[in-house]
């Protein structure tokens, strides 16, 4: 039993917080949530700042002229070359010395400035001063510059400085050499040093003496029970100060900082929270496993007076090898793994072999993997050469066979093939040590077909909502690539109608290739049906395909090839796609030649044979 939310040291306005960081995974819980208050140093400082302005025809001679002349040229010289007074020359000289874009002596010669200048085609203003206020904050060790001052407010909370001794030195802004203030300057993202675009900070000083004004924090103390591990979280406000945060909890972890005298939260608190917490660990997936248990103590029974279809089957150490390797050798349309870790001792030749010969009878295979919450923070990720082995893998059309990826927050161990057979149990499917030496490990392998049904939907949503992940993204950076392996995933899903939907309501057209060759593994796969209502909406967007578009290729291969395979299944179907309004399309866009009919386009692409 957890402590009741009010038995636990959470300030009152902290409690919406503390709802929002549960709710992120069922594996969180709060232990303690308080607030507290620390000092902020402002400093104001004033800038002088230097922006470009295109030079004169005039400026742009003189300055060019002590680039190139050798030796450099006087006032006088130049004058008489261009014929002109030499008042001119020199008045024009002064004003580019002034703005250090000359050297201060007569010859005429350029500086470093000037020549960095003339190659943007301009020359320097005179600076102007602007003030900024420079704040240190020394929790996090950094000093930011703003335009606005902090405001002055009272604030009557705890001092963070009574619990924990804060080290880092308040650094003297006057001690800071220019190269570092312009650096924090752009990290400040003020747009007021940008070198790229001629515009320099070129000095400082400072206005005033450094005031202290207070900031308000909050302090959540947080057990993660998938990864069993404690954490200490500061915000201000919503945004997580990571680096304070880090801080804390290495102090915490060396002993320097007492959760007591923090948040009233004992030593004995903590343990017991952490107890009830792993024991309530994952509980849909242990229910479900709990479930299935019990399901394999009634096998044979009957369910609301109906037989059991199918049949659950304890699997123990050496079996669960043999078994695993079956059931994949079994699969005709889809595989679908489910492993917290992934090694090269499991990936081995034997095994990318076996899910080679899946690929080429037309199989997709998704692979999901990870434990953390977040994938920086695993601490066994998959090594790049045993994920590229992975994806190396190609139906005979090309397409990724595999689609393995970081799903992360779950310690479950599942297999589900053809949505028919389901193993589940405390096997690392894909991560064990290569040994079959017992280990006292059980796997349940389950052909109950409503179990595997429930187990296959949960599973299957994980891997949905990852590829409308991927396509969001893909949309936000028009990223062609991201986009296709969301188109994978949901082929392997069979969700290839919303696949088409969404490119259809994207209007991204140059993914339809793509497309067509998802729909044509899935009618390989009997994931789709030949009369599925996708190839008629697919079919009715080569309106909007212009002849001159650059994939038009890839799209008269991929419908010849789609619809022989429809053809190959039912002649009948495949020709009653070709009305009309189609078949001109495919008139004008070259998928059939003009000579063609619909009955002899259909004879010549019908090819492919079902699978066996």
């Amino acid at each position: 039993m957890f402590l009741a939310s009010s038995a636990k040291p959470i300030d009152d306005n902290l409690k919406n917080f503390v709802d929002e960081i549960e709710a992120q995974s069922p594996s969180l819980s709060v232990l303690a949530a308080r607030q507290f208050r620390y000092s902020l140093r402002q400093t104001t400082i004033e800038v002088n700042i230097k922006e470009p302005r295109q030079f004169n025809v005039l400026e742009e001679f003189i300055i060019r002229a002590a680039i190139e002349f050798q030796p450099p040229p006087t006032e006088d010289e130049l004058a008489s070359v261009l014929g002109l007074d030499s008042v001119f020359i020199k008045t024009t000289t002064a004003t580019l010395r002034s703005l250090q874009t000359l050297s201060a002596t007569s010859p005429i010669t350029v500086t470093s400035e000037g020549r960095s200048f003339y190659e943007k085609g301009s020359v320097p203003q005179p600076p102007y001063p602007v003030q900024l206020n420079a704040i240190t904050d020394a929790l996090s060790d950094k000093i930011t510059f703003q335009s606005e001052s902090l405001s002055e407010t009272a604030i009557n909370l705890p001092d963070l400085a009574d619990f924990i001794t804060i080290d880092n030195i308040i650094t003297d802004i006057s001690s800071l050499q220019l190269e570092e203030i312009q650096k924090i300057i752009q990290a400040s993202d003020l747009a007021l040093h940008v070198p790229e675009e001629g515009k320099i900070v070129t000095s400082y000083k400072v206005l005033n003496p450094t005031q202290k004004f207070w900031r308000k924090i909050s302090l959540f103390v947080i057990f993660d029970a998938l990864e069993d591990k404690l954490s200490i979280q500061i915000r201000n406000g919503k945004q997580i100060l990571e680096s304070a945060s880090n801080w804390l909890e290495v102090l915490h972890a060396q002993g320097k900082i007492s959760l007591q005298a923090l948040c009233k939260l004992s030593t004995e608190t903590i343990n017991f929270e952490r107890e009830a917490i792993l024991k309530q660990k994952n509980t849909e997936i242990e229910a479900r496993l709990e479930n299935i248990r019990q399901k394999a103590l009634k096998a044979g029974e009957k369910v609301d007076n109906f037989p059991v279809l199918g049949e659950v089957v304890q699997l123990r150490d050496g079996q669960i090898s043999q078994a695993f390797s079956e059931v994949l050798n079994s699969a005709k349309n889809q595989v679908i793994i489910y492993s917290p870790w992934v090694n090269h001792a499991v990936v081995d030749e034997k095994f990318l072999t076996l899910l080679q010969k899946l690929a080429n009878r037309g199989v997709w295979i998704l692979i999901g993997h990870g434990i953390a919450r977040r994938q920086e923070d695993e601490d066994k990720p998959i090594s790049p050469e045993v994920e590229k082995k992975l994806q190396a893998i190609k139906t005979p059309d090309g397409l990724p066979s595999v689609q393995v990826f970081w799903l992360g927050d779950s310690h479950i161990k599942e297999v589900i093939v053809d949505k028919k057979i389901h193993l589940c149990g405390s096997h690392n499917w894909l991560s064990y040590r290569g040994d079959y030496l017992p280990r006292g490990e059980s796997v349940y392998k389950v052909t109950v077909l409503h179990q595997v049904q429930e187990a296959y939907e949960f599973l299957a949503n994980r891997f949905q909502n990852h590829a409308q992940k991927l396509w969001v993204n893909a949309l936000e950076n028009r990223d062609f690539k991201m986009a296709m392996e969301s188109l994978y995933v949901w082929g392997a899903l069979g969700m290839e109608d919303i696949a088409l939907k969404n490119i259809q309501q994207n209007n991204w057209l140059e993914l339809l290739p793509v497309w067509l060759n998802v729909a044509l593994q899935g009618l390989r796969a009997k994931n789709i049906q030949a009369d599925s209502e996708s190839f008629k909406i697919a079919l009715s967007l080569l309106s909007q395909v212009s002849i001159e578009e650059a994939f038009i290729e890839l799209l008269q291969s991929g419908w010849r090839k789609v619809i022989g395979a429809i053809a190959s299944k039912n002649p009948k179907t495949a020709l009653k796609l070709l009305s009309n309004e189609v078949w001109a399309q495919f008139l004008r866009l070259n998928i059939a030649q003009k000579t063609d009919s619909p009955e002899n386009f259909i004879s010549q692409h019908n090819f492919i044979k079902e699978n066996k």
